[in-house]
């Protein structure tokens, strides 16, 4: 069964696909970039373990509800924005991403368009100097709810209450204004220091029916309609009756964490990012779960304090990075002996690694279901189900 199939028709066309490099599938019918990635999961794990047809995305355009820029002045003075040429730092003017929240693209532009009405004195990568930085924008599809951080790479934002007032005027669906402090010399997006401009400094959007508050620096899947599906694809290999524990690592703001919470009887999510904690705490009381905590730790670590205490959840939950687990959490994870383990992944290479250190470790790999999270890009996600041997 080929769940949300596409038709032909959907092709990404483009015009600055050859300049980005950002489409990798740029100029491809939606089916066939969607049998390639199928294809890969399938060429990495397909020996490991049987892999369902992919879930396609039912729309594959302006998905990404998280959108960023920086910002460069020409020699004419106008402020440009836009993605970077792939591996350089050349800046394309562009004015359409096929992939970005069209709300969102229109709020950077105009961003770009007010710094150079202000005559603002831009951030040089170089030098290490100027004001304005970066913007980022994050939109809750489902409330409608935007917010917009505005990066500067010095103490003080000079402009910042004109800067605030025409852009709100422009685009009043913006619910919340941040001014991020940035004056690291690397290419991490966001600084320390964030002050609240305007609104209440966060979005609310909902997902499986809770709801998930998102502050700027909070993991959120960029595919709303995509992870929705991603998500109940992993609860329904879990096949949960409402009496088990459920260990769910790298849980982030608690998204997983909540969504099992619903079905479980109790869920521990663990994370090693404080923010990310305290979001995860404000999104359980916001949806009033009782049956559900978070530990801010290393998941190796608590699941090897897991093994020695003798602790044994009856399912273990796993999103990692793109690097994907380690072999000590793995170990860890044999000693605790759950029924069943789902591995969430975001990259099939280091999954197929995994998954083989799990076969030897005593849990058989049953099914895999690759979700198209990214469309248009290399980029698939995988959920797989492992069952304990003899359990």
């Amino acid at each position: 069964m080929n769940r949300g199939k596409t038709p032909d028709r959907k092709r990404n066309n483009c015009r600055y696909a050859k300049l980005c490099g950002g489409c990798e599938y740029a100029g491809t019918a939606y089916s066939e970039q969607a049998a390639k990635k199928k294809a890969l999961v399938d060429s990495l794990i397909g020996g490991i373990c049987r892999v369902d047809d992919i879930i396609e995305c039912e729309d594959p355009f302006y998905y990404r509800n998280k959108v960023h820029s920086g910002f460069k002045r020409l020699k004419n003075g106008r402020v440009l924005c836009g993605p970077y040429q792939r591996g350089s730092h050349r800046m394309i003017d562009c004015d359409e991403c096929l992939l970005e929240n069209r709300t969102a693209g229109a709020i950077v532009r105009d961003c770009a368009a007010i710094a150079g009405q202000l005559h603002m004195n831009i951030y040089n990568e170089v030098s290490g100097t100027g004001e304005l930085r970066r913007v980022l924008v994050r939109v809750a599809e489902s409330t409608g709810e935007i917010m917009v951080v505005l990066v500067i790479g010095k103490k003080y934002f000079t402009a910042k209450k004109l800067f605030v007032h025409r852009l709100t005027a422009m685009h009043p669906e913006i619910t919340t204004v941040l001014v991020n402090v940035n004056t690291r010399r690397d290419s991490m997006i966001l600084g320390d220091a964030t002050r609240t401009e305007y609104g209440p400094g966060f979005i609310t959007d909902t997902l499986l029916g809770l709801k998930f508050s998102i502050s700027p620096s909070s993991f959120y899947q960029v595919n709303s309609a995509q992870t929705a599906r991603l998500y109940s694809t992993a609860l329904q290999l879990a096949g949960l009756k409402g009496d088990e524990t459920v260990l769910d690592c790298y849980s982030g703001i608690g998204t997983i964490t909540l969504c099992t919470a619903k079905i479980a009887g109790h869920v521990i999510g663990v994370e090693n990012n404080p923010e990310a904690v305290k979001d995860a705490n404000k999104n359980k009381r916001i949806n009033n779960i009782k049956n559900a905590e978070f530990i801010c730790t290393d998941a190796t670590d608590y699941m090897e304090r897991c093994a020695a205490e003798g602790t044994k959840p009856d399912v273990v939950i796993l999103d990692p990075t793109r690097l994907g687990t380690t072999p000590e959490f793995v170990a860890a994870c044999a000693v605790a002996s759950p029924r069943k383990v789902i591995y969430v992944s975001c990259a099939p290479d280091t999954l197929a690694r995994d998954l083989k250190l799990f076969a030897s470790m005593g849990f058989i790999p049953e099914r895999a279901v690759p979700v198209d999270m990214f469309p248009w890009t290399e980029h698939v996600e995988t959920v797989v189900l492992m069952s304990r041997q003899n359990a």
